[in-house]
């Protein structure tokens, strides 16, 4: 009898061990359990938070993209706003410059008449004129003629090339000058024009000298008498003297005797 009282005693103890094995058992998976969802919920979490710190880099660059758009977008609105100005300003000038065109065509046709007529008048001017310089004058004729014909030569500048030769011209009627050259004959001499009035002219020995008739149109020779004068009125000319009195054979020629 008491051994089988002690049999049930063990036997309940060995039940009561089992017991707290089974529930050290249960309790030790609820922990790992627990254990487990509380690393699961880190590691959401830190996902979770890598995430928001990923979006918020993104959001940060979106908005540095946006505000660089924006600055970008108002530069562009000022430049158009600049370029417009322009455009409007090229167009008035366009504006302008057609219909200063369509004016300039039209004094042209008037201009071109003109300034051919001149260069005609010129030559003859200068082909009835006393020949001092006169290859150096038809020349600067030729050179106008030609420029005629030059499409690379605006009306404005071929009517001044004009213009400067006729006051080339006048100058000449104001001026005294010497200059050496041939006459007939091929004989060389020193010239001496005065204005219009006179062209003069020596030998380089100073023997002879002689004046352009503007009756008979050719160069005659003077009396001995003048050589002195012209040989002084020619080193005055050349600033080789100062100036001064000197009997030239003017009134001489202008009376035809």
């Amino acid at each position: 009898m008491l051994i089988s009282q002690i049999s049930k005693a063990r036997l309940t103890k060995g039940l009561v061990v089992l017991a707290l094995l089974v529930t050290s058992v249960a309790s030790f998976a609820q922990l790992q359990t627990a254990v487990q969802v509380v690393t699961n919920t880190n590691n959401a979490a830190a996902n979770s938070q890598n995430n928001i710190d990923r979006l918020s880099d993104q959001t940060e660059e979106l908005l540095v993209q946006y505000r660089t758009v924006l600055s970008e977008i108002e530069s562009l609105t000022v430049y158009n706003q600049q370029l417009e100005a322009v455009v409007n300003d090229q167009n008035a000038t366009i504006q302008s410059m057609n219909e200063q065109m369509a004016e300039l065509e039209s004094t042209n046709r008037a201009v071109v008449p003109m300034v051919i007529e001149m260069v005609d008048m010129l030559r003859k001017i200068i082909e009835a004129d006393i020949p001092f310089y006169i290859d150096t004058r038809l020349q600067r004729v030729v050179q106008l003629e030609n420029m005629l014909d030059a499409s690379n030569v605006t009306t404005s500048e071929k009517y001044r090339k004009v213009t400067e030769a006729y006051q080339i011209e006048l100058d000449y009627g104001r001026s005294v000058s010497t200059y050496s050259a041939e006459i007939e004959g091929g004989v060389k001499v020193n010239f001496l024009q005065i204005g219009r009035t006179a062209l003069l002219y020596q030998t380089l020995d100073e023997k002879k000298s002689g004046w352009w008739n503007t009756q008979t149109k050719r160069f005659e020779e003077l009396p001995e008498q003048y050589n002195s004068s012209i040989k002084e009125g020619i080193r005055i000319a050349a600033k080789q003297a100062a100036p001064n009195l000197v009997g030239l054979p003017i009134l001489f020629q202008a009376s035809g005797e």
